[in-house]
């Protein structure tokens, strides 16, 4: 009975694990848990020994029969895969009747992951019943060899040999459409594409060129037609709505202003060092400096009818990049903030003197100075006044900071307020770390920022890992007060103490709150690894 209690839980987990992956199989027969059968031992006393022993040499054939039908099973499993028809995988597309999918020849129950899916229920749920492919193709990140292996623990089966013919998109690659883009960018991700100049063309202007401005898309890029182009302002009750073609936009008083964005994973790749994190890997150059001309938001919003208002409230944008389900990107910031003429919010169609290109927002995006690039919306389709902040997946679900302690069992997004304006950040472009530099005098180079307008009054510079510091000098426009919207760049030559065969290089800003970057990574690392601004360090060797 004690063997007969051991052997058939692990026999119906057999059963159960008949259709898993071989080496799910294997661990399965190989377990060396607590449940692990145990045999008796064979010498017996007293004048029955005999037949006891025939008894438990009986037990053990058939228990050996058990494991050896087990065996073959994972075996049947592995050579002999279950065959089912396309029309069989369709009629599972709900939770009653449970939800399968396919990739390829292959089929999958993902019922038990639909609730876990990083996008959302409502994204995985859109290949119910039928191919993966058509919305796998809109994000590289599916192709990644972990996707792979948790996608294979849901196998149940293969397609019928009838319908194992590849399957083939229907609608035409969505990122079939990008924009070509400069050779020198390096990129991250090519869908959606994203991509960061490096570091030694970053800083060698204080207005990032175009081409090689950095490049942050969550979605494919649209390519929208100037003349038939509408913006939609949703009025008040007591105003009107507003639809805005592009020539409409230029008859508001045209406005321009240097302003620096920066996205919030810039600088992720170290915390990633750190401690693993879910992100895009960028380096230090997730930020760019430009040129922006165009309409000014409050004025827009006036126009509609919108005025500031004594309970809180946001303006919320939509773009016109979606996702196979109609899902825009979006974003909000708050109607003090839209409201303010000082905040200089802008509805821009320039950048550097000519039309945004594609890639930033062809024909209009906002801008808004001293704010995380997330929430500087393009492809601007939207604008509307609301109660609360946007329900977009980005606005809520997304670019929010939370203690090192929190990881993704534990995460509570509602918990954390949406970031808004970024803290003191700076960071070395020139030497690139593990460079060799010449002994005498060294020049160092780098760029600093403060999130809100907060100028940047100080970058100090270390030789030695922040034992002793100097002083660099900044460049660049001189910032109005309470609107430092742009970087300024920095640079020092220092002298290379004799006899070093190394230096490691650090630098720190400090802003005109006297906020100043913290030292290392670990007080401030989060699992999402945006806020990235510890000291920046750089490690170089020293030609002898």
């Amino acid at each position: 009975m004690l063997l007969q209690r051991a052997m058939i839980p692990r026999f119906r987990q057999a059963c159960r694990l008949k259709l898993v992956p071989s080496r799910l199989c294997i661990q399965a027969c190989s377990t060396n848990d607590s449940s692990q059968l145990q045999y008796p031992s064979l010498a017996f006393s007293g004048d029955n020994s005999s037949t006891k022993g025939w008894r438990v040499m009986g037990t053990l054939l058939g228990l050996g029969a058990v494991l050896a039908y087990h065996d073959h099973r994972c075996r049947a499993a592995q050579e002999s895969p279950h065959l089912y028809t396309r029309e069989e995988v369709r009629a599972h597309s709900s939770p009653e009747t449970r939800i399968w999918v396919t990739l390829g020849c292959e089929v999958f129950d993902v019922t038990e992951f639909v609730d876990l899916h990083p996008g959302g229920p409502s994204k995985l749920m859109l290949a119910a019943g039928g191919p993966l492919e058509p919305f796998w193709a809109l994000y590289a990140v599916h192709n990644q060899p972990h996707v792979r292996e948790l996608l294979a623990q849901y196998k149940v089966g293969e397609l019928s040999p009838e319908d194992k013919e590849p399957f083939t998109l229907k609608t035409s690659d969505p990122y079939s459409d990008d924009p070509v883009r400069h050779p020198a960018l390096k990129v991250n991700s090519q869908r959606p594409f994203n991509a960061e100049p490096p570091p030694e063309l970053l800083t060698e202007n204080y207005i990032t060129p175009n081409p090689i401005f950095f490049t942050r898309n969550h979605l494919p890029v649209p390519n929208l037609d100037p003349e038939t182009y509408r913006l939609h302002v949703v009025g008040p009750p007591e105003g009107q709505s507003l639809s805005l073609s592009l020539n409409d936009l230029y008859q508001f008083p045209k406005h321009e202003i240097t302003v620096t964005l920066q996205c919030a994973g810039n600088r992720r790749s170290e915390m990633t060092r750190f401690k693993e994190v879910k992100g895009l890997e960028w380096n230090t150059g997730a930020i760019s400096t430009a040129r922006w001309a165009g309409a000014r938001l409050c004025d827009v919003l006036a126009k509609a009818g919108h005025q500031l208002c004594e309970t809180e409230a946001h303006v919320c944008f939509e773009g016109l990049d979606s996702d196979p389900t109609g899902t825009a990107y979006g974003a909000s910031i708050p109607l003090a903030r839209a409201m303010d003429p000082e905040a200089e919010v802008l509805l821009a169609y320039e950048m550097n003197g000519q039309p945004l290109p594609r890639d930033h927002g062809f024909p209009v995006r906002v801008v808004v100075p001293g704010v995380v690039g997330a929430r500087h919306v393009k492809w601007l389709g939207k604008v509307s006044v609301e109660p609360e902040e946007s329900y977009s997946h980005w606005q809520r679900r997304d670019y929010k900071g939370f203690s090192p302690s929190v990881d993704w069992d534990t995460v509570d997004f509602d918990s954390a307020p949406s970031i808004q304006e970024l803290p003191v950040q700076s960071a070395i472009t020139e030497p690139k770390d593990g460079e060799t530099v010449q002994s005498g005098e060294v020049t160092i180079k780098g760029y600093a920022w403060s999130g809100g307008g907060r100028a940047v009054v100080r970058v100090d510079v270390s030789l030695d890992g922040g034992l002793t510091w100097q002083v660099a000098e900044l460049d660049g426009e001189e910032p109005r007060p309470r609107k430092a919207w742009a970087w300024r760049l920095w640079q020092l030559q220092a002298s290379v103490p004799a006899g070093k065969k190394e230096l490691n290089i650090v630098c720190k800003a400090v802003d005109d709150s006297y906020n100043v970057q913290p030292d290392t990574v670990a007080p401030i690392w989060n699992l999402r690894g945006v806020l990235s601004n510890a000291w920046h360090r750089v490690h170089v060797r020293v030609a002898p």
